[in-house]
């Protein structure tokens, strides 16, 4: 394990998947603790997909690859290129992964900073590829709901109409279900759950609270620069997963080509890509 702190935050990671395991804030808990009763992750980073493909396979230039939900980057170990001062650098290179399910060369650095009662987390890619790159990439924080999630609400930044995207097995339809028009506020239940998440596209928010409300904490979520907002939890678990992407699950209607998927990213050969989001004590 690699741990960073400040004066008020002690943050530990694991190096398969550059995972943040445990954020301390004052020595109070606040990320999911990886309960196998519930869910074994804590903050998984999605790499090089966010969620799932139709049949787990993309076709690129004619070919089809294999691909796991949600990535292989959440099962590799990282090297920690460096860690001091609130800071560390987790690399993930092509160079030391199978080339059988992604064709593509790459440097990916996660770079987590401890800034106040803030953690940063940024996403850092590099193409080495001799052409363009196309991939996808997300967060997945799970936050500790120990009173139950049923006393937590999420408020967005600005008024929304929460129409949220409905999967119709693991894809994605373009039918969606209201959760309240005209708001800020998403009251929190376990029966918000029982078709797996909630999938917002479009917000005019860039940021969410997490409110409770029996404590009155709260913490600051920032995704400027991420086109989704997901929010899931396991009925019953007492966390809550709030997760920025720059991507999606594949369309019902989808033919599985990677450059037509709908949210994919790409880098232009020797091209680099930059995205940050946060979440702060509050």
């Amino acid at each position: 394990m690699i741990t960073i702190s400040n004066e008020f935050l002690t943050a530990t990671f694991s190096k398969i998947g550059a995972e943040l395991k445990s954020l301390k804030c004052e020595g109070i808990e606040h990320i999911w603790y990886s309960d196998p009763a519930y869910w074994t992750g804590s903050s998984p980073v999605l790499f090089p997909i966010c969620s799932g493909l139709k049949d787990d396979e993309f076709i690129y230039e004619g070919k089809t690859y294999s691909m796991p939900k949600h990535g292989f980057a959440r099962r590799v170990e990282f090297e920690v290129e460096s860690v001091g001062d609130g800071t560390a650098t987790f690399l993930l290179s092509s160079a030391n992964c199978p080339k059988d399910n992604y064709p593509f060369e790459y440097e990916f650095r996660i770079i987590y900073t401890l800034s106040g009662k803030k953690l940063n987390v940024e996403y850092n890619i590099r193409n080495l590829t001799d052409g363009d790159m196309y991939f996808s990439v997300g967060a997945h924080e799970a936050y500790l709901c120990p009173e139950g999630i049923e006393n937590y609400e999420i408020v967005f930044e600005k008024t929304e109409n929460l129409d949220a995207y409905q999967l119709v097995g693991p894809l994605l339809s373009d039918d969606t279900k209201s959760y309240g028009q005209n708001t800020d506020t998403l009251q929190l239940d376990n029966s918000l759950f029982e078709n797996d998440c909630l999938i917002f596209k479009n917000l005019n928010s860039r940021s969410v609270i997490l409110h409770n409300k029996l404590t009155n904490q709260k913490i600051k979520v920032d995704f400027d620069g991420f086109n989704y907002l997901l929010v899931w939890t396991v009925p019953g678990a007492p966390f809550i997963c709030i997760e920025p992407w720059c991507g999606i699950t594949d369309n019902v209607n989808t033919n599985k080509n990677l450059p037509e998927k709908e949210g994919i990213e790409k880098i232009e050969k020797g091209g680099f890509f930059y995205r940050i989001h946060s979440f702060e004590i509050v």
